[in-house]
C-alpha cells in the first residue's frame, strides 16, 4: 500500500472520527417563569396603550407627568409613538397620534391600532387627568399614517379594549364602570350591548376563544376583591368565573397556547414600593408583591400564581409577542414615611420588562389547535359593473391573521395589509380571489368574484373616419399623378 493511499484513509478516518464525536448545537434554554429587561423606551411615560403588530409592538402616547408630594412638577399628555422590535430589541420613533392622550384602549384589528377614549389633558394644579375623550383615531404601521374614525358615543378613559367576531368592545371606563360601547371596523358605526352586570369598577379584560373575561369589582365586597365576568358576543349574555383577589390598577392580557399554555395574566400595578435614594424608605400600600403576577386558566375556571414583576411600578403597558409578555413603561409611585399616607410622589419610567410564562415553548395540549383555515368575506367588489376605473377593496376575516393577500385573473398574490383599492383597471371582466393566513400556517380564501369595468374613454375627433378620407385623398393624388406622368410620356 503507497504512502498516499495510507495517508488518505488516515485523513478520511480522522474525518469521520470528528463527525461522529461532535456534538449537536443547541437552541440557548429557555427559563420559564421567569422576567428579564430589555431595551428601555425612549420616552418615559405610563397611562399609555401598547399593542402588537406582525411582532413589533408599538408604545403609543400616555403621561409624562411627575408629581412631587402630590404636587404637579412637570410634563404632560404625550403624543409619542415608538416602535419595538423584540428580534433586534431595538426602539425606532414612527408617526405621532394626532389627539395627543393618555389612559386610552388600544385594540388590533386588520393589522391596524385603533386607539379610543382617554384623557386630553392635566390639571395645572395636582397633575390629576381631566377631560375624558371620545376620539377614535386609528394608525396603520404598513403606511405609518392615522386615520380618524367615527367617534366613540360616551367619552370615557381607563376603559378596555377587545377584539371579537370582528367587532371591537369597549368596556367600563371612568364615566360609566359597565358600558360596553361597541364599534365596528367595517363600517366605522358604533353600538350599545349589554353592560357589565354589578361592576363598580374594572380592571382589565382580555379575550380567549372569542368570549371576553373581565375583571371587575363589585358591590358588597371591600378592598380588592374581584370576579371574573364572561362576556359572550355571540349572545350579548353574561356569565361569572372564580372570585380572584386582585391588587387595584391591575393590568390584564392573555397568551394563545401557540408558544404557551392558553392563559390570563393579571399583572397587579401595586406592590410594595421602592426605597428612596435619600434612605429615608417608603410605606407599603396595601399590595402583596407575592401576587403581583395571578395566572388564570379559563377552562378549569382556576388561579395560580407566576413569578412577581421585578420592578414596582402602575399604569404601565402590556404586549403579547409570540406567547411572551412585555410590560412597558408605567409610573412608579412612593409614599415617603414621613409624609404619610396623603401625600406621594410620580415619575414616569421608561422600563421593558418581557416575562416568559411557565410551560413556554409547547403548545397547549388542553386546547385543540386550530384546523380551520380562515374564513374571509369580500364586500367590495360585488359581481356586477362599474363604470369606473378604481374599486374599493374590502373584505372581513373570522380571525387574527398573519398575512393577507389578493388575486387578480389568475396570476400571483399581491400581499396587502387590510382593504385597500384597486386602480388602473382596464376594460372588461376581471376576477379576484382573497387569501389569508393565520398564525398556525392554514390559509384561506374567499370565493371569487367576477366584476366589469365598462369606462367609456372621453370624446375625441373622428380617428376612423379622418383616416378614411386620408386615404381617399391619397389614391386620388396618386391617380392624377398616373395620368400626368402617362400624358408626358405621350
Amino acid at each position: 500500500m503507497g504512502k498516499g493511499l495510507v495517508l488518505v484513509l488516515v485523513l478520511v478516518f480522522l474525518t469521520a472520527s470528528c463527525v461522529m464525536v461532535a456534538e449537536p448545537v443547541s437552541a440557548a434554554t429557555v427559563l420559564e417563569d421567569s422576567w428579564a429587561s430589555k431595551a428601555p423606551m425612549h420616552q418615559a411615560r405610563g397611562g399609555l396603550g401598547v399593542a402588537t403588530v406582525n411582532g413589533k409592538i408599538y408604545a403609543i402616547g400616555g403621561s409624562a407627568v411627575q408629581t412631587k408630594e402630590t404636587c404637579y412638577v412637570s410634563g404632560g399628555i404625550v403624543d409619542v409613538n415608538e416602535e419595538y422590535n423584540p428580534a433586534t430589541d431595538t426602539w425606532n420613533t414612527r408617526a405621532p397620534m394626532p389627539t395627543p392622550r393618555a389612559y386610552f384602549a388600544t385594540a388590533v384589528y386588520q393589522n391596524k391600532v385603533y386607539c379610543i377614549g382617554g384623557f386630553s389633558g392635566f390639571s395645572n394644579v395636582s397633575g390629576a387627568t381631566v377631560n375624558a375623550t371620545c376620539v377614535n383615531e386609528v394608525y396603520d404601521p404598513a403606511t405609518d399614517t392615522w386615520t380618524t374614525m367615527s367617534p366613540m358615543p360616551i367619552a370615557t378613559a381607563k376603559l378596555q379594549a377587545n377584539v371579537a367576531d370582528s367587532k371591537i368592545y369597549l368596556l367600563g371606563g371612568n364615566t360609566n364602570h359597565a358600558l360596553n360601547q361597541v364599534y365596528d371596523p367595517e363600517n366605522d358605526s358604533w353600538t350599545n350591548e349589554t353592560p357589565i352586570p354589578d361592576a363598580n369598577f374594572l380592571f382589565g379584560s382580555a379575550v380567549v376563544d372569542n368570549k371576553i373575561y373581565t375583571l371587575v369589582g363589585f358591590s358588597g365586597k371591600i378592598g380588592f376583591n374581584s370576579r371574573i365576568e364572561i362576556y359572550d358576543p355571540a349572545t350579548s349574555n353574561w356569565s361569572s368565573g372564580t372570585i380572584g383577589c386582585h391588587d387595584f390598577s391591575s393590568i390584564v392580557t392573555a397568551t394563545t397556547g401557540i408558544m404557551a399554555p392558553k392563559r390570563i395574566y393579571v399583572l397587579s400595578g401595586w406592590a410594595t414600593m421602592a426605597t428612596y435614594s435619600d434612605g429615608t424608605g417608603s410605606q407599603p400600600y396595601g399590595g402583596n408583591p407575592e401576587k403581583s403576577n395571578q395566572i388564570y386558566d379559563p377552562k378549569n375556571d382556576s388561579w395560580t400564581l407566576g413569578a412577581g414583576k421585578p420592578s414596582d411600578r402602575k399604569d404601565f403597558g402590556v404586549a403579547v409577542v409570540d406567547d411572551k409578555l412585555y410590560v412597558i413603561g408605567g409610573i412608579v409611585e412612593r409614599y415617603p414615611i414621613t409624609f404619610g399616607w396623603g401625600l406621594y410622589d410620580d415619575t414616569p419610567t421608561t422600563a421593558n420588562e418581557p416575562y416568559t410564562p411557565a410551560g413556554y415553548g409547547t403548545p397547549d395540549q388542553s386546547y385543540l389547535p386550530e384546523t380551520a383555515p380562515p374564513k374571509i368575506r369580500i364586500l367590495s367588489p360585488l359581481n356586477q359593473t362599474y363604470n369606473e376605473t378604481s374599486v374599493s377593496l374590502t373584505f372581513t376575516v373570522d380571525k387574527t391573521i398573519n398575512w393577507t393577500g389578493y388575486s387578480m385573473e389568475g396570476k400571483d398574490n399581491m400581499t396587502i395589509t387590510g382593504n385597500t383599492t384597486l386602480i388602473a383597471l382596464a376594460n372588461g371582466l376581471h376576477n379576484i380571489t382573497i387569501y389569508a393566513k393565520d398564525a398556525f400556517g392554514k390559509v384561506g380564501a374567499s370565493e371569487t368574484i367576477t366584476f366589469t369595468i365598462t369606462k367609456l374613454e372621453s370624446e375625441t375627433f373622428p380617428i376612423t373616419p379622418v383616416v378614411a378620407v386620408s386615404v381617399g385623398v391619397a389614391v386620388a393624388v396618386v391617380a392624377g399623378l398616373l395620368v400626368y406622368f402617362k400624358k408626358r410620356k405621350r
